[in-house]
């Protein structure tokens, strides 16, 4: 039952995630952690940290490590088919249908229009994260004597490291994970 569950679960989120990887993990988000309550926030969100530190796209990796936590091996097997199947069948159709027709204006309407909710989506995935790793709780749950300072200083810095000089994923992900570390050694009672 729980194969069968994961599996329509990411049928459900290879169909609907438009936009890429990051559009997906609200929709996995949902369909794990608040729909079928499979898994913990923080849990989910430990997850999608590692998946995004790994090579590949994140939607697939989120699937790969959420079947392996959840069902093993046959779960791997199964999320990552049904968050690829949807994905697979419709960029096939699409393909046909835009080299037939991506000359009509109406073609370039509807890729324009789908733009913006693609963004909110990230967003809301992003803003999702920012307050699990500053606060430790989603927005229904902060309490502002719960905000990690060592947290919103790595975010700041990484923000400024990024936009400033340019720096790769690789080097603000290292960086940040030993300074963060360092910070809750070395400083006593954060933790």
């Amino acid at each position: 039952m729980l194969l069968l569950q994961l599996f329509f679960s990411f049928i459900q989120v290879g169909l609907f995630s438009v936009g890429g990887g990051y559009a997906a993990i609200p929709l996995i988000q949902n369909q794990i952690v608040d729909i079928h309550g499979l898994m913990t926030l923080e849990e989910f969100t430990d997850l999608i940290t590692i998946a995004e530190m790994t090579p590949g796209p994140i939607s697939i990796n989120s699937a790969t490590f959420v079947g392996m936590r959840l069902a093993g091996i046959p779960g791997v097997i199964l999320c990552t088919f049904g968050c690829i199947l949807p994905a697979f069948v419709i960029c096939s159709l699409l393909a046909y249908f835009y080299y037939k027709y991506r000359k009509l204006g109406a073609v370039q309407t509807i890729l324009a229009s789908l733009r913006p909710a693609v963004v909110a989506l990230i967003a809301s995935a992003g803003l999702s994260i920012l307050l699990l790793a500053l606060f430790q709780a989603d927005k229904h749950n902060l309490q502002i004597n719960d905000f990690h300072i060592v947290e919103a200083v790595l975010f700041v810095g990484a923000l400024f490291i990024l936009r400033k000089y340019k720096a790769s994923a690789i080097t603000i992900i290292f960086g940040t994970g030993v300074v963060g570390t360092l910070a809750y050694l070395v400083i006593p009672g954060l933790s």
